[in-house]
């Protein structure tokens, strides 16, 4: 499981994965965000990633109970595979441009 679960449920669209990523990828474009470095951008996109997961257990668990509708838990989960293929792909990226960096020759 994912640390704590929160008990309130809240309807999870498949859009709201890219619209939480529009806002952050938005919000590192404005002129204060300028200043922010890249580790403070990466951590922002995880710690978004990752309570979109938690409200998606939390969404499912409910189901379970019958407090959720069937409808919810698909967006719910749907959503949240759709975020953690995306936090996937950007680990895939950063390690082969690790890689590549540590191969380069001084």
């Amino acid at each position: 499981m994912i640390d704590s679960i929160t008990p309130s449920i809240s309807p999870v669209g498949p859009s709201s994965a890219a619209a939480d990523l529009a806002r952050a990828a938005a919000a590192a474009a404005s002129p204060e965000a300028a200043s922010a470095d890249f580790g403070a951008m990466l951590g922002q996109l995880a710690s978004n990633a990752s309570s979109l997961l938690k409200t998606a257990e939390a969404t499912s668990i409910a189901g379970m109970r019958g407090q959720a509708s069937v409808q919810q838990v698909v967006d719910a989960v749907m959503s949240a595979e759709q975020t953690l293929q995306g936090a996937i792909a950007i680990r895939d990226k950063v390690v082969s441009a690790y890689l590549e960096l540590s191969r380069m020759s001084i």
